[in-house]
């Protein structure tokens, strides 16, 4: 019992640096915007400077761990005549303009959809476009595998008055299947492995790794303040929680969750993962220990979901799906 009181007293007075760092660090911002006044760009730029602080506080205040709850969805095609074959989106960014990119994996390509869903841009890749990020608010990285061709690359694009274009290339001496990106750094999944990378290239360590099966690294996401990162394993059914170290803190598997895809954590902390075989959207704790709500199942339309994202200005969640030319749009509350 003494043991357990000690861990509770050293959670509680570091959470209570926490919060007192983050409180001042948004006291500060405060100050900045009151003198600032009403020059917007000003206030655009304090505003992205202070995102991560804000983001902090939002999980400090235990937004993290609220459930969403789902008011209603809505279909939306981004087939286009040029596509070979059905659509398989596995990849979704939701940019600050509210425009979405979406990553096309059956179809070689990636799309530009406006905010009423529909296809305005869109270009081709040399491989199968797995995965994507967002870097800055009009830059995106996406990863392209195609094991045929031996091609392993992050494709960075941008994204200017809906037309997109390719810009530098990272090649990578693995498979690339799962990418994030924070603060400047890039995660990236190999399969059986998560590495850490800069920006432009370099490896900076291997973070976790489990070679017992071909696919148990496969998709990876960040939490907001960078302290956590989720991994699906697809072969074994789980979803895996790290420190930002690669230290296993949590195992969670779900008999809803059978071939995890895709994953996203909101800008509030809030976890979504797909199980594939399973046709259902999950959303769990931010620990990664416990399910809080069944967001999308079959009976809601939905067909191998492939990919998640949330759309803070809708309030809304997006899944891609397999072999299917529809994605799914819930708004949630």
């Amino acid at each position: 019992m003494k043991d357990e009181v000690i861990s509770i007293k050293g959670s509680v007075t570091s959470s209570i640096h926490k919060c007192t760092s983050v409180h001042n660090d948004l006291s500060q911002f405060h100050e900045i915007v009151q003198k600032i006044g009403d020059n917007k760009e000003l206030c655009l730029i304090a505003s992205i400077k202070c995102k991560h602080i804000i983001q902090q506080a939002l999980t400090l205040l235990g937004k993290s761990g609220k459930a969403f709850n789902v008011q209603s969805n809505n279909e939306h095609n981004v087939r286009i005549p040029s596509d070979s074959y059905k659509c398989s989106i596995t990849g979704i960014c939701v940019l600050t303009d509210e425009q979405v990119l979406v990553a096309d994996w059956n179809n070689k390509r990636y799309k530009l959809l406006n905010q009423q869903y529909q296809v305005v841009s869109h270009c081709d890749v040399t491989g199968y476009v797995e995965d994507m990020c967002q870097i800055t608010s009009s830059e995106v990285a996406v990863a392209v595998n195609d094991n045929d061709s031996n091609t392993h690359n992050v494709q960075f694009i941008t994204v200017t008055q809906s037309q997109l274009t390719l810009g530098r290339k990272l090649e990578l001496q693995r498979e690339c299947k799962g990418i994030a990106c924070h603060q400047g750094e890039l995660f990236i999944c190999s399969g059986r492995a998560l590495f850490k990378y800069t920006l432009y290239g370099k490896q900076l360590c291997r973070l976790y790794e489990d070679m017992s099966l071909d696919y148990t690294v496969y998709k990876c996401a960040v939490s907001p303040t960078g302290d956590r990162l989720y991994i699906t394993s697809w072969d074994q059914d789980k979803l895996l929680t790290l420190a930002r170290d690669g230290t296993l803190l949590a195992t969670y598997t779900d008999p809803a969750l059978v071939r995890l895809y895709g994953l996203h954590v909101t800008p509030a902390g809030q976890v979504l993962v797909c199980g594939g075989l399973s046709h259902t959207v999950l959303q769990v704790g931010w620990e990664g220990e416990s399910k809080l709500a069944t967001l999308a199942t079959q009976e809601d339309g939905v067909r191998w979901p492939e990919s998640v994202c949330y759309s803070s200005t809708t309030s809304s969640i997006i899944v891609g799906q397999y072999r299917n030319n529809n994605i799914l749009v819930f708004r949630v509350e």
